[in-house]
């Protein structure tokens, strides 16, 4: 049996969960299941008033990773103020690609379904189920691009709106 690398991860270290988006470690213990030791990260994501306890050496197969650099955000806000890429596709395939890009914990990905799926004023309503994926994606990205920045989420919600709405339409 190969043991995976460790991450190094500590503490008080912001971290990306793909499913769940930015959480922080709270610690790092030892439990034991079915008859073996395993350290685990404990993460708690306190928005959504959960923890999540992952063996420390399969975090980076799980898709653990820490917050993106400044260039990935500043990549991200480019992607927001690029023009929507809306495919002919079925909505049940496009909602699909949309929520495994949500789930990537990929910043960029997470950045081109906010984009693809804002509706300006103007624009006709979105479906509840659009309105769902939209809202949970900007969301996913709203709360890492306020812990890279270390500010409010507020502060950086309203960065992604003056991105949006300063888009090419």
């Amino acid at each position: 049996m190969t043991k995976s690398k460790r991450p190094e991860f500590r503490p008080d270290d912001f971290v990306v969960y793909p499913a769940h988006g930015v959480g922080r470690i709270v610690s790092i213990e030892e439990q034991e299941v079915a008859g073996f030791r395993l350290e685990l990260f404990v993460i708690s994501f306190e928005k959504d008033k959960m923890t999540l306890r992952v063996p420390t050496n399969k975090a980076t197969e799980a898709g653990l990773r820490s917050l993106s650099s400044p260039d990935v955000v500043a990549h991200a806000m480019k992607t927001l103020r690029g023009k929507a890429r809306v495919k002919k596709a079925m909505w049940s395939r496009r909602a699909q690609e949309y929520e495994q890009k949500i789930n990537s914990g990929d910043l960029i990905a997470i950045a081109e379904v906010v984009r693809d799926l804002h509706r300006a004023d103007d624009q006709r309503e979105q479906s509840y189920s659009e309105r769902q994926l939209y809202e949970a994606a900007l969301e996913r990205l709203t709360r890492e691009i306020a812990a890279v920045g270390g500010n409010d989420e507020r502060g950086a919600q309203r960065e992604i709106e003056s991105a949006l709405v300063g888009r090419a339409a």
